[in-house]
């Protein structure tokens, strides 16, 4: 079973212990709709996506119900064609709906299982219920190849996998089952019959509207050893007991390498997941094999309420396995869990804070090295186009700026450059962009465009490429309104085509940064190598490290080179503010922030770009 990537290293990470952290910012300015290769499927908001939360709200301020129900579709598959020659298939699930005019619409993608051809996929499927509305669904399988083994799924350009096969039914279908689930069998595309590829199973459960959620910390002693030459590898596998069928898994933790004894990071599980406290759960133990074939060395059963009188008695619960000898009973083992650590608490939303008065304040920095090219020649990544055709420059200013504006109220914004020669000859690494020593903010993004064009004719592109001076720059004014305005969230646009001179100096700023009101977005332009940017990336990595040792409290950045989505899925905003959301509600849940003490509901809705 793997995390959200492809290769060992992913399979090791923890799925499903985020409790909501995930949300996507998506730019909603009207009906656009991405297309890909294939004529008849289409990236674009379906109607059987989830709603916006903003209209939820609104609906239900008004005393209204929601003529749909959301829904949560649970993935797995069996007998999968094996399409790898020297291990097996690494699967991933892919959702669709199909719209009126008969157009696949991609709802949602499960995480990646590492060599299996029996994949249970941890990732739910949001859908939304309407019981007026025939909806018909199409579930694709895919074997993901390992050298895309860095991407995240959201990432992975379909047409570049393996497809095993596809199933469909129509969501009334799955809903007016006792069990509410269905197993289809795979065919091949469009529907052919091509012998057996498998089939795909699909358990809807109505979602659960509430925001409570448990906190726990896990760890174990005196673990079986299932290795020859180390110690056992071991993760667990939290699985909820439903009357019919088989447990759902709803979560696994990290891997710990080489130990008996390990502890795992917190995780946070959500009512969604554990339906209530009293409701049987399946804990299991794993020992990790990078072949999917990993061993059990141990299972229990217990629930939320059990987890947390373990807690409470600051005892163990034993693991039992099945008896060799006896099919129907069970080897009681010496190895033990323990709940460390126990907290239920209330997650608010992006959309909670963001409605009771807190805002984001959009800061932007713009690379003036040499490197970019001469601004006056059409091949510079800075010229400008007087037709109207926006550089790359301009285009992320606008996209970001765009959608952030809407949640800064007084829309005065920040705005650097970097890596220039100013006109008294000296070379800055974080001047103000307006040209005025005595401010660097302008008025709304169009502030920014006009300053960040009047600096093309006053600043002589110079170098090197050294982010920390803008990185430290941003940092103090987040800094600085903890204790004035403390509602405050920052987001610093840097955009840029060069490689770091600065790296473990920027790294630095960044660890620092990791405790502040702030969320970094890189943009890469042009044709450079990259990868200094992915390292300060922690999305497939572990988490940055200063110069002293320290480690960044939380993965505060986000990069997205602008080749990678020109002609992808996504846009490049998306791509970009997808993790915003996760990474506001980490900061502030960390601390214990709650929105301000007044009713959500009754809160006036901006007038913008929404959290889906």
């Amino acid at each position: 079973m793997g995390g959200c990537f492809s290769d060992v290293k992913g399979g090791k990470e923890a799925v499903g212990v985020g409790a909501g952290g995930g949300h996507n910012l998506q730019h909603q300015k009207g009906p656009s709709t991405t297309t890909n290769n294939n004529s008849n499927v289409v990236v674009t908001h379906s109607s059987s996506k989830p709603p916006d939360e903003a209209v939820d709200v609104f609906y239900r301020s008004k005393g209204l119900q929601p003529l749909y129900t959301v829904i949560e579709l649970s993935l797995s598959a069996s007998k999968l064609r094996d399409l790898d020659i020297m291990s097996k298939s690494d699967p991933m699930a892919v959702v669709y709906a199909k719209n009126k005019k008969g157009i696949l619409e991609e709802v949602g993608r499960t995480e990646v299982i590492m060599n299996s051809l029996n994949p249970i996929w941890i990732q739910k499927i949001s859908v939304v219920f309407h019981f007026e509305i025939v909806q018909p669904l199409v579930f694709k399988v895919y074997d993901v190849d390992t050298k895309y083994h860095n991407l995240s799924t959201k990432m992975l350009d379909l047409k570049e996998q393996d497809y095993v096969g596809e199933a469909n039914c129509v969501l009334s279908e799955i809903m007016t089952q006792r069990s509410r689930s269905m197993t289809l069998k795979l065919r091949g595309r469009n529907g052919h019959d091509v012998g057996n590829l498998g089939s795909i199973t699909i358990r809807a459960e109505e979602t659960i509207a509430s925001k409570m959620a448990v906190e726990m910390r896990l760890r174990c002693s005196n673990l079986d050893n299932k290795d020859r030459f180390s110690k056992s590898d071991p993760f667990l596998r939290i699985s909820r007991v439903v009357e019919t069928g088989s447990p759902i898994p709803i979560c696994k933790t990290e891997v710990v390498n080489n130990n008996l004894d390990p502890v795992w990071k917190p995780l946070c599980i959500n009512t969604q997941q554990y339906v209530s406290k009293d409701n049987p759960l399946v804990i299991e133990c794993f020992d990790f094999n990078s072949n999917g074939n990993h061993t059990l060395i141990g299972k229990l059963q217990t629930s939320i309420q059990g987890m947390e009188n373990l807690y409470k008695a600051k005892v163990g619960a034993n693991f039992v396995i099945p008896s060799s000898r006896h099919k129907d009973n069970e080897k009681v083992l010496k190895g033990k869990l323990y709940v460390e650590g126990y907290e239920e608490k209330e997650l608010y939303s992006f959309l909670d804070y963001i409605s009771s008065g807190f805002e984001l304040n959009f800061m932007v920095a713009v690379d003036f090295t040499a490197s970019n090219g001469d601004p006056r020649s059409p091949t510079s990544l800075h010229y400008i186009d007087y037709s109207g055709r926006l550089n790359a420059y301009q285009q992320a200013i606008m996209e970001v700026g765009e959608v952030i504006q809407f949640y800064d109220y007084d829309k005065r914004f920040p705005a650097w450059g970097f890596g220039g020669k100013l006109y008294d000859g000296s070379v800055s690494h974080c001047f103000n962009l307006s040209g005025n020593a005595g401010s660097f903010e302008v008025e709304g993004v169009q502030g920014i465009m006009d300053a960040y064009k009047n600096a093309l004719h006053t600043v002589s592109l110079h170098g090197p490429t050294l982010f920390g001076q803008v990185v430290n720059q941003a940092a103090e004014i987040a800094a600085q309104s903890l204790s004035t305005n403390p509602t405050k969230y920052f987001i610093l646009l840097i955009i840029t085509d060069g490689v770091l001179t600065d790296l473990q100096e920027t790294k630095d700023a960044i660890v620092r940064a990791s405790d502040l009101p702030l969320s970094i977005l890189i943009v890469g332009v042009g044709n450079a190598d990259f990868k200094q940017m992915e390292i300060l990336d922690a999305d497939t990595g572990p988490r940055l490290e200063s110069s002293t040792g320290r480690i960044a409290t939380r993965d505060n950045v986000q990069f997205v080179p602008v080749r990678d989505v020109q002609h992808g899925e996504r846009s490049m905003v998306q791509a970009l503010l997808e993790e915003l959301p996760g990474q506001f509600l980490t900061y502030m849940r960390s601390r214990d922030v709650k929105p301000l003490g007044i009713d959500v509901r009754q809160t006036p809705i901006p007038s913008a770009p929404l959290i889906t």
